[in-house]
């Protein structure tokens, strides 16, 4: 079986550094985990470009999707964030991914 793309958490420091995945890997694609949604800080947007900048060095464009670290709900009984916090968080993603497109364009 070929695995073409892997969903990775790296939006904290314990996910460890993309260079030993980027080394290794970068013949696929990376969904690159850029948000805690177990957090109520809403992550910047210049902290997620950066952390997709790094990812850059080993993935071309087309290769690399931004994603959050794990899901809003991950519990049947409850949500794991609220949806007004959840909601900014997507929007820091799609504004990073927006300033990215411009830069990389």
């Amino acid at each position: 079986m070929k695995i073409e793309q892997y969903v990775l958490e790296y939006a904290t420091p314990r996910a460890g550094d993309i260079d030993i995945v980027g080394r290794t890997l970068n013949d696929r694609e990376l969904g690159l985990g850029v948000v805690n949604p177990r957090t109520d800080q809403v992550e910047s947007v210049k902290f997620i470009v950066s952390k997709a900048e790094k990812a850059l060095e080993y993935y071309r464009p087309d290769q690399l999707f931004l994603n959050t670290d794990c899901g809003f709900g991950c519990f049947a009984s409850r949500s794991v964030n609220v949806e007004e916090v959840a909601f900014k968080k997507l929007c820091a993603i799609t504004e990073s991914a927006k300033q990215l497109r411009k830069m990389i364009l």
